[in-house]
């Protein structure tokens, strides 16, 4: 069967001026969609983005708006959004749901990214917020930097790509729905919620789940993180004690491996100099290559800390193609999923403003009449086996059964989901594996089954489960499938027209491909980490974000493997890598350094588009007040609020003198209670937010009006609030958890009879081989 595009004939109308919207966009370019940007006559705002001020501008919207067209002429946009399958938008240039759909046929999606949703108090009081105001909302400035010293962002604008990549994933499950059955949806994402689920919702959940004292609520970094070596930087990242045991035998300290203390993450905090002292000791006499070769042969998650330098120069990159140059040259990454099945174009150029006035020709759809399933969930006809774990790969399957996939969640006997036990409970507490928060937040809307892989029944039983499901969807490492005898070619001899999605931290070729790899080690391979920290500190990692990325690319990967099966009715083997889904949301980095030659980098809390930036501190424990001006006019409020109505509004002199004038910020803040100094801020039409704890959303306004957490009663963890979806279809009840987290094993017999036909007699012999279990092994 020939490659082929998968969303071919697919019209996509994009309103928007900034990331995530036209980031959402992108990927629809890269599968295939024809896509049309309507301007405004000045153009998209981010046409003239430099990420250094002064700086030349357009190397983001060459990344963004390559392979799109270009409309700016009104008279035409009626007939666009008539003939338009799919309209993205972030509601800016004076758009509105109402305007738009006055125009759009019944069967259209229309899919709104904007900065709080298009409902709640936040939206009615017209709260104004950035990307980095966000950030102190969702949790993530509270939850990143050492106790004691100012918390930082995390750098890159992660939450907006985040929020388009979230808006790509239900587009796409929509969009198809909607050509099937005639019906099309609004979609209100809300780029607040993405980033709470994916930047503070770790924290937020363990609060939720275990109280507001559970470990993961505390402010700190991970320790050993990023470290000097005789050369450079090197990462690394201990989550289970074995790694970390591994670590101290590796810097030649075997004499602590029973230290308690310092096995605990809490006794490494209190001797943070200490611990780092040695480590430091070991890896400063050793070049970062070195320690990376030591590094993988003890299995330890390790990586070299990326710059926009060396990103192009890595050597798993180089030789799996991770990067493609533009038609003007510019290096940038390719797309981060790829299949025998799916042909890619090469990024084209972006449009002039306009260049496509008068050429686009959309005539208007004809209405089709409403089909089985037009009130249905999207994903209503398809059933998933699930064979992740951890993080990413759970937030792939969660989303897509939120939308309507059945899910079955296989999880071997001997070796279960690993974030069952990750921050829950200790092991002295009765059904203490029921218990992990990140566990409990990723994996609704499954039914679980316990299934051996290791033993020739269990695998039997698993390729039953296969053949009779549309996708399979798995994130070992690659040498895992390799062993079970689950290969591609094994799946699709069970079921030809099976779609199996494969999530390898760092693919199924290169050099790197048999490496550990966690969230932790992508931020610090793909240069997100090298842009998040203060200035004159070492990088930070995001902590975590790349999880809920990859997973969200795999995803929309999975929907678009679904087109081309509806369309040819064949199997499809799709890799979608997390290290390159990491990749394409840092590539700003990439892009701005190839084509201009800057080589950004952190700067603690400030950034382009906002002067000043930062984080201030209030009275209290650790309470800080965030803004963001990002104008003259908002400057100039500020200056008159702090008693300082001489400064030069204009951003050139707030820049020049900007120590100077946060030091005059931090004067103010210091004499009022965060509280009332975002109330003032905000009165004077500034950005401003609280820097909020995790645990405080639960309890926020705006999640709260816009039923943005969902009550879970669990057998075992009892009741609890849980992040839901980040978006809702308008006019629909918000209720995206129809079925809570499953116990271990909860589903097995359900799954085998129901679905596979065994009988009583062929459970109680899986049961007794050892290929099905009640609860986990040696527990």
């Amino acid at each position: 069967m020939a490659a082929r595009a998968p969303f071919a004939g697919w019209r996509v109308l994009e309103l928007s001026n900034g990331i995530a919207a036209s980031y959402c966009g992108k990927m629809f370019v890269d599968a295939g969609a024809a896509v049309v940007k309507v301007e405004s006559p000045q153009g998209d705002s981010v046409r003239c983005w430099s990420a250094r001020p002064g700086g030349s501008a357009g190397a983001l919207f060459g990344y963004l708006a390559a392979g799109k067209k270009s409309v700016n002429d009104g008279a035409e946009t009626a007939a666009l959004l008539a003939g338009a399958d799919l309209v993205l938008t972030d509601l800016t240039d004076g758009w509105t749901v109402d305007a738009i759909t006055a125009h759009t046929g019944a069967a259209a999606v229309v899919v709104a990214v904007t900065p709080f949703g298009m409902t709640g108090p936040y939206v009615e009081d017209q709260v104004v917020a950035n990307e980095f105001v966000l950030q102190a909302l969702c949790g993530s400035i509270a939850s990143r930097g050492w106790p004691g010293e100012e918390p930082v962002q995390a750098g890159g604008r992660l939450g907006e790509w985040l929020a388009g990549t979230f808006a790509a994933a239900v587009a796409a499950a929509t969009t198809r729905h909607a050509t099937r059955c005639g019906r099309g949806e609004v979609v209100d994402v809300s780029t607040y919620e993405a980033m709470v689920i994916a930047m503070g919702g770790l924290s937020t959940m363990s609060a939720s789940v275990l109280g507001a004292d559970s470990l993961l609520y505390q402010r700190s970094l991970e320790l050993p993180s990023i470290v000097p070596t005789a050369d450079g930087m090197v990462g690394f990242c201990t989550i289970t004690a074995q790694q970390f045991q591994d670590l101290l035998i590796m810097i030649d300290r075997a004499d602590l491996v029973d230290d308690a203390e310092l096995a605990s993450f809490a006794g490494r905090v209190q001797r943070r100099d200490e611990f780092l002292g040695m480590v430091t000791h070991w890896t400063q006499t050793r070049t970062t290559q070195e320690i990376i070769d030591i590094a993988v042969a003890f299995r330890i998650p390790v990586a070299p800390i990326a710059t926009p330098a060396s990103l192009p120069t890595v050597d798993h990159f180089v030789q799996r193609g991770a990067f493609v140059e533009s038609e003007l040259g510019v290096l940038q990454p390719r797309v981060p999923y790829r299949s025998d099945a799916m042909a890619f174009r090469p990024p084209g150029r972006p449009p002039r403003l306009g260049a496509d006035n008068g050429s686009v020709r959309w005539p208007p759809r004809p209405q089709r009449p409403e089909g089985p399933g037009a009130g249905a969930l999207p994903l209503c006809d398809i059933r998933i086996t699930d064979l992740t774990a951890f993080w990413a790969g759970p937030v792939a399957t969660q989303l897509l059964g939120a939308l309507g996939a059945d899910v079955i969640k296989l999880e071997g006997v001997r070796r279960p989901d690993g974030m069952r036990f990750s921050a829950g409970r200790p092991p002295d507490w009765d059904q203490w594996w029921e218990w992990g928060p990140v566990f409990l937040c990723s994996n609704n809307n499954k039914r679980g089954v316990s299934v051996e892989l290791s033993t020739d029944a269990g695998r039997a039983v698993a390729l039953e489960l296969m053949a009779a499901s549309d996708f399979v969807i798995e994130n070992f490492s690659p040498r895992v499938m390799d062993n079970f005898g689950l290969t591609w070619d094994v799946v699709v001899a069970a079921n030809p027209r099976a779609i199996m999605v494969r999530m390898p931290a760092f693919g199924l070729d290169g050099p790197w491909r048999d490496r550990v790899g966690f969230a932790q080690t992508m931020e610090q391979a793909t240069g997100m980490a090298w842009m998040t920290g203060h200035a004159d500190g070492p990088p930070v990692i995001p902590r975590g974000v790349c999880d809920p990325i990859a997973g969200l690319h795999a995803a929309f990967a999975a929907v678009a493997a679904l087109a081309i099966r509806d369309r040819d009715g064949v199997g499809i083997h799709v890799e979608a890598t997390m290290v390159e889904a990491a990749l394409n949301v840092a590539a700003e980095m990439l892009v701005e350094y190839s084509r201009n030659g800057i080589e950004l980098r952190r700067q603690g809390n400030r950034g382009p588009g906002a002067t000043p930036q930062g984080v201030y501190p209030c009275p209290g424990d650790d309470e800080w007040v965030a803004l963001a001006a990002t104008d003259d006019a908002a400057r100039a409020s500020l200056a008159r609020l702090i008693k300082r109505p001489e400064l030069d509004p204009r951003e050139d002199a707030w820049r020049e003198r900007a120590d100077e004038i946060d030091k005059l910020i931090s004067d103010w803040t210091a004499r009022h209670p965060v509280a009332q100094a975002v109330a003032a801020l905000r009165a004077a039409g500034i950005a401003a937010a609280r820097v909020t704890e995790p645990a405080a959303l639960l309890s926020d306004p705006q999640l709260l009006a816009r039923g943005f957490w969902e009550t879970v009663d669990h057998p075992v963890a009892g009741s609890f609030l849980c992040t839901g979806m980040p978006f809702a279809f308008v006019g629909k009840p918000r209720r995206w958890i129809r079925r809570v987290p499953p116990l271990y094993g909860e589903h097995t017999d359900e799954v085998l009879t129901g679905i596979l036909g065994r009988s009583q007699q062929d459970l109680l012999e899986l049961r007794a081989a050892g290929a099905t279990s009640a609860r986990p092994a040696g527990l």
